[in-house]
């Protein structure tokens, strides 16, 4: 393990503006850089770099990150390498740590790690041409010499220790580490992979950082990955991709299947644009790496209701994802068909042919809702709206979202703006306009309780844990001062805020290094994705100092008043059904008090 505190003191160190003047040429505007994105197609500089907040975000394709995360991305560094190269450039040297579940030595075996995953590929497709079962079966699968060598398939003999024969020493740590053997209780070790056709997993620069293993006959598991290791995050790869890439670029777009052999089989039919998730379903990360490299993603799916589930997962995982320039698309095959038989029985040709006319996320959104909502009932029309509140609040695309929005309202006989405020996008009508909270900023990201760029908003019950989380992401050691029992955990920014509090209670959280550095500290949580989105939210944002303080301290009350309110709620209905103790209804009476004591409070302000 790298420490985390030698993270932070480097990326303290380093300017993020000299790390990416390395490799583009960055021009000033403003208080941001600008530069053409070094991750997608454009003529338009839409790449901004903030040395106030030591972070990057391309306004195009949505990439962003620390100095770390663009190391990784621009040049395909594991993170460890990327930290390495970042310490090279400060004069640092990388120390190592020991910590539980951990071994220090983790950091410098990691090209004894490539290197025993390259020579145990190397072993599988020695032992693939000795045996004649693993040949017969891929002929009977239709693989050809030719795409056998370019995927890199291989054979795991039958052999509890095959391995032995690759390996002299058969008892190296890297073995292990790699998850290339098992070891038991009794110390005794044996292979992971035993009568199986091996498929190497190569990350974007072509090294071989895992393997997925088919089976040969009916056992189980049919598909056998290898473990997450310091290699391989299953979330963050896709198999076949470096294959794949130069296609996707060319085709325009990339196809997503479920299985290896579906990859194989689709590239042998000359389908060469197709990538599969590994044993997991389609992550947001997935989705961001394909659309660097082409702005649509088709999403194959069979036809069956394990498909469906499989594609109401991928939708899911996408929405945070969209952009209103890119298009994502579900292909349903008939209900016998998987892509493999389908291209075999019809061809390349239907094959591309049912892609292009793949059914829109917009339209397979919708007809999932209606599906489960009876709209000739009134009950039916408002589930159809409540079913479609925590789906259409994550979209992160502004103009896709008001399109989504307007649909719903016409089949839901509700105006555009009633389902606005149902979502909490809209204030009520009977709200008072809304007060000007205090941010400024040339753009407009459109997400539930962000303030706007040239209009200030006085955060609502929605969106009141949404903007604590952005100003605690420009002033860290505000999180001290956030009572962390009153804020909400069900929305991401929620559980993100309450994570950061948490660490500023321990003393961990590291407040003078700048935002990058800030969400750098999660980037292994379950929080990364969310701070990293509103990090990059936040890059090309002005913030006017005088009221940010001002801001908070309204947020907060907010925060307060909500959770005297939820108590009042459940003393009143506890008072309806049983009625309440005189201990309790002191208690209400008090809550009252200071329930009015606060909306006073917020009357004074506004004055």
């Amino acid at each position: 393990m790298i420490p985390q505190s030698f993270i932070q003191d480097l990326l303290a160190r380093v300017d993020i503006v000299d790390v990416i003047e390395r490799h583009l040429t960055l021009k000033k505007s403003g208080a941001n850089y600008f530069a053409c994105c070094p991750f997608h197609g454009e003529k338009s500089a839409s790449f901004s770099v903030s040395p106030s907040k030591q972070f990057y975000h391309c306004f195009g394709c949505g990439v962003h990150g620390s100095a770390v995360g663009f190391l990784m991305e621009y040049s395909g560094l594991s993170f460890i390498e990327a930290v390495k190269e970042l310490a090279s450039y400060a004069g640092l040297q990388v120390p190592q740590e020991t910590r539980p579940g951990f071994r220090p030595e983790t950091v410098s075996a990691h090209d004894g790690l490539i290197d025993a995953m390259t020579a145990a590929a190397h072993f599988y497709r020695e032992q693939l041409k000795s045996s004649s079962t693993a040949i017969e079966y891929l002929k009977r699968r239709g693989v050809s010499g030719e795409i056998a060598a370019r995927f890199g398939i291989g054979f795991a003999p039958n052999d509890w220790q095959g391995l032995h024969h690759a390996f002299p020493d058969y008892n190296a740590k890297a073995l292990l580490d790699a998850g290339l053997v098992i070891e038991n209780d009794a110390g005794r070790r044996y292979d992971r992979f035993r009568n199986r056709i091996m498929f190497p997993i190569q990350d974007r620069r072509g090294r071989i950082i895992a393997f997925g293993g088919r089976v040969l006959d009916s056992g189980e598991p049919k598909y056998l990955n290898s473990p997450e290791t310091p290699l391989f995050e299953k979330g963050r790869e896709l198999y076949g991709l470096p294959q794949a890439q130069k296609t996707i670029r060319d085709a325009g777009y990339s196809i997503v299947v479920e299985g290896y052999m579906d990859v194989v089989a689709l590239a042998q039919f000359g389908v060469t644009n197709a990538v599969a998730t590994l044993g997991t379903a389609t992550t947001p990360h997935h989705i961001s790496t394909l659309l660097r490299h082409a702005q649509r993603i088709v999403f194959c799916f069979d036809g069956d209701n394990a498909g469906r589930k499989a594609a109401r997962r991928a939708l899911e995982s996408a929405l945070e994802a969209l952009r209103d320039d890119v298009t994502l698309a579900f292909l349903f095959l008939p209900e016998q068909h998987d892509p493999d038989s389908f291209v075999r029985a019809n061809g390349a040709e239907a094959f591309n042919r049912a892609a292009t006319a793949a059914t829109p996320l917009t339209s397979f959104l919708l007809n999932e809702l209606r599906a489960e909502c009876p709209l000739d009932t009134a009950e039916g029309r408002a589930k159809l709206v409540h079913d479609a509140k925590p789906l259409v609040t994550r979209i992160a695309a502004p103009m896709l979202r008001l399109q989504i929005i307007k649909a719903i309202a016409d089949a839901s006989g509700f105006s555009q703006g009633e389902v606005e405020t149902a979502f909490g996008l809209k204030p009520s009508t009977n709200s008072r306009p809304p007060r000007d909270a205090g941010f400024g900023g040339r753009r407009d990201y459109g997400s539930p309780g962000y303030p706007g760029p040239t209009r200030r908003r006085r955060p609502s019950e929605a969106n009141a844990p949404n903007t604590l989380l952005r100003l605690v992401l420009q002033h860290p050691a505000w999180a001290a001062r956030l009572p962390v029992d009153l804020v909400p955990s069900d929305s991401a920014e929620g559980r993100a805020l309450i994570a950061i509090v948490d660490m500023s209670s321990t003393g961990d959280l590291r407040t003078n290094a700048g935002l990058g550095a800030l969400v750098e500290q999660f980037r292994d949580t379950p929080h990364a994705d969310t701070l990293a989105r509103v990090a990059a939210e936040l890059v090309d944002a002005e913030f006017d100092e005088d009221v940010v303080e001002v801001l908070f301290a309204d947020a907060l009350n907010k925060l307060h008043t909500n959770a005297i309110a939820r108590e009042i709620a459940a003393l009143t209905a506890q008072e309806r059904d049983s009625g309440l103790s005189p201990m309790d209804r002191h208690r209400l009476a008090e809550l009252l008090i200071e329930k009015m004591s606060l909306v006073n409070a917020r009357k004074v302000q506004d004055v």
